[in-house]
């Protein structure tokens, strides 16, 4: 009689996952023992990060090299979320960039593209792993938002004020199902992030920087709870629930000393 075949181990699919918050989602779903499709648009850097993630925690890294700017690339990634026989157990959307400039300041184009990462790639890889996680019966979705959209700065709080509401709209359409939708909002974290999109990091306090190893164990902690917004740290608590009942016009006219939108 043959021996039975091993159980299969789940698969989380990251997104942004060669730097920051996205790797290490990878890093800390591979050692709780997930298989892995990590997603980027450097190949060569993403290959070391596969060969890194599966030498470190013995499991299977698969590399899909994609901008998710262009919308033919985005949707093989899609295809991959939504393969029935290769099923994706979690799907963390994390890619994302801000721009330099206020907005009209900035190359509408650029603009465009910057949307297209932090909210079109949502929307499309969020629906193709909804349908197919509910179809089995089990799944979870994360979403990487940010406190900045609980303010009015720039396109990049208004895409994540977006990215927030819908993944809380979609936990309520996947009640139910055995599929959970968390929105995580980090404020300032010690990652390249901020680096790329020019902001200085003795710009703020040390107490406001959140570590990012914390930040993603805390995140993972809200998911297994089925929160549907995950704000972690005591202090961006604190300061989400002000926002929350502070007037619009305070909050606006507080945002405009802000020269840098991007929380992450």
């Amino acid at each position: 009689m043959a021996d039975p075949k091993p159980p299969r181990k789940p698969t989380a699919l990251v997104t942004g996952a060669t730097a920051g918050i996205g790797h290490e989602f990878a890093r800390q779903l591979a050692a709780g023992g997930h298989d892995l499709v990590i997603v980027a648009r450097d190949t060569s850097r993403l290959e070391g990060v596969a060969e890194e993630l599966s030498s470190t925690y013995a499991v299977h890294v698969e590399t899909l090299s994609a901008d998710l700017s262009q919308r033919a690339e985005l949707q093989r990634v899609a295809d991959r979320v939504a393969d029935a026989d290769r099923p994706v157990d979690v799907l963390v959307n994390n890619a994302g960039f801000a721009l330099k400039g206020r907005f009209l300041q900035n190359d509408v184009a650029d603009e465009e593209r910057h949307l297209d990462v932090l909210v079109r790639a949502v929307l499309v890889l969020s629906h193709a792993a909804a349908r197919a996680m509910a179809e089995r019966g089990r799944g979870r979705i994360i979403n990487v938002s940010s406190v900045a959209g609980f303010i009015a700065a720039g396109t990049y709080s208004a895409a994540k004020a977006w990215v927030t509401t819908f993944t809380e709209s979609l936990a309520s359409e996947l009640s139910g199902t055995g599929v959970t939708a968390t929105a995580l909002c980090p404020g300032f974290t010690h990652t390249e992030f901020h680096e790329r999109a020019g902001i200085r990091m003795d710009a703020m306090p040390d107490f406001m920087w959140l570590d990012a190893r914390r930040l993603v164990a805390d995140a993972l902690a809200d998911v297994d709870k089925g929160r549907v917004v995950s704000v972690p740290g005591a202090q961006y608590k604190a300061i989400v629930g002000a926002l929350k009942v502070l007037p619009r016009s305070l909050v606006r006219n507080r945002a405009r000393t802000v020269h840098r939108p991007g929380s992450r």
